[in-house]
């Protein structure tokens, strides 16, 4: 198992963080080649499931995960349910005042690929990591600028 935790401030109240951080359909608007759709459930509960397929031109893998903890407005946990990702997630919001906010990701994943993974793992974790802080980044102009429904 591995920890990855990084996080990005935001310019915007953790209410709006959380629902655009929520928006798991828009997810792949800020989310470096990721695509998110509610599977089960509506995605706002413990137990709903959630379909996130990352790669290009149809060439990646799809992540499922099950939201385990649901905490308006600042912490849902998932649970990775899928046969390449495994391990749990969480997504929090920490309140900065009434206009910032700092998300926080945290993964505690198995790695795949057994002995292979485990032995890479120390250089695909710094572009993995990069990916991700890049996501997060794209991420903080998203939430800053969302708006319920909209494209903006």
């Amino acid at each position: 198992m591995t920890d990855l935790v990084l996080s990005v401030d935001v310019r915007a109240p953790a209410g709006t963080v959380w629902l655009a951080l929520t928006d798991w359909a828009r997810q792949g608007e800020w989310m470096l080649g990721t695509e998110v759709e509610v599977v089960e459930g509506n995605g706002r509960s413990v137990g709903s499931r959630l379909s996130a397929f990352t790669g290009v031109a149809g060439i990646g893998f799809t992540d499922t995960m099950e939201i385990t903890s649901w905490e308006p407005p600042v912490r849902c946990a998932v649970r990775h349910l899928g046969s390449f990702v495994q391990g749990t997630g969480v997504f929090q919001v920490v309140p900065k005042g009434a206009t910032r906010s700092t998300f926080v990701w945290a993964e505690h994943l198995r790695l795949p690929f057994g002995p292979l993974g485990r032995l890479s793992w120390p250089v695909v974790r710094p572009a993995f990591a990069l990916g991700v802080r890049q996501s997060l980044r794209r991420f903080a102009r998203f939430a800053e600028n969302y708006s319920v429904g909209g494209d903006e």
